[in-house]
């Protein structure tokens, strides 16, 4: 595993190994990520514990800056994590171009912060100066912390999750952004699918940022419900506005996005698709994370 990782600057958070994405033989149950100064291996299955706690003191030994090295059990009852070598760290600041986000070990399955997303930041980060942001399914709300500190007007945070939002204002806290909350920065602990008045209250919006999860038992399964918020942008959205529609399951495709696009909001321009960082390598087109942008152009 560790002759596939390539990084030599560990200033930002970033994964180190993408075993998950198939294109490494006999490691496609492994990632590895750098969540300083916290090395967190996440495994999908059972391993040898010899081997992993050698490869647990040779990720110690990458960077001086480590001074923990952790293993999630994803295939275990509410995902334990484990320190492997070193001191015992459940939360720590991570930092991604310049700004930072808070982030926990665990307590729960996911840390706080998406790696694999850090492109869509950088773009929205790019592309917000005085735009009004609709952020769906807003979790820890960093695309919102990146949209502000890219300028833009307003932003409107949505999550069924009123814990994730209280985890949101914290990073907009930790980057001295919390100022603008109430005007600049909105948080909804809202359902998305329930709420529709909520959210066209504060629009007509210029930027949508779209990142649904691909099943919630209850609350979302993404191939029926993308449907119901593609409906949506013609009440939420400007003329002229972004989207940036996130897909995570591994078993739609890009494809499957166009299509639903087309159906449902055909006035939606399909732009580009933005690359992941190069280190979510896939072995199979169409499995990883996909982020389409595309543009409102109502006739």
């Amino acid at each position: 595993m560790l002759n596939y990782i390539v990084a030599t600057d560990f200033t930002d958070c970033q994964r180190l190994f993408h075993g998950r994405g198939h294109a490494y033989e006999n490691l496609s149950h492994v990632n590895v990520d750098w969540l300083s100064p916290v090395i967190l291996i996440t495994l999908y299955q059972v391993v040898d514990e010899a081997w992993l706690l050698a490869q647990a003191q040779a990720l110690h030994d990458l960077t001086p800056l480590c001074k923990s090295v952790q293993v999630q059990r994803r295939y275990e009852k509410f995902a334990p994590t484990q320190v492997l070598v070193g001191d015992v760290i459940d939360n720590t600041l991570v930092t991604e171009h310049g700004l930072s986000y808070h982030i926990e070990l665990g307590k729960a399955q996911n840390s706080g912060l998406f790696l694999d997303m850090a492109n869509g930041r950088s773009w929205v980060y790019e592309q917000a100066a005085n735009k009004n942001v609709l952020n769906l399914f807003a979790y820890t709300c960093a695309f919102s912390v990146v949209a502000i500190a890219g300028g833009a007007q307003r932003v409107v945070n949505i999550d069924l999750s009123k814990s994730s939002l209280s985890k949101g204002r914290e990073n907009h806290q930790l980057n001295k952004l919390s100022k603008k909350e109430g005007k600049q920065i909105i948080f909804e602990g809202v359902d998305i699918f329930k709420s529709n008045s909520r959210i066209k209250k504060y629009g007509k919006y210029d930027l949508l940022i779209c990142d649904p999860p691909s099943f919630q038992k209850g609350s979302v399964n993404i191939e029926r419900d993308y449907a119901k918020i593609l409906r949506k942008i013609p009440q939420w959205m400007d003329k002229g506005a972004q989207l940036l529609l996130c897909l995570n399951s591994p078993d739609l495709d890009e494809q499957f996005l166009k299509n639903e696009v087309l159906r449902e909001c055909p006035d939606c321009i399909f732009e580009h698709r933005l690359d992941n960082p190069k280190v979510f390598k896939e072995a199979h087109e169409g499995k990883g994370l996909k982020v389409l942008v595309f543009s409102y152009q109502p006739v």
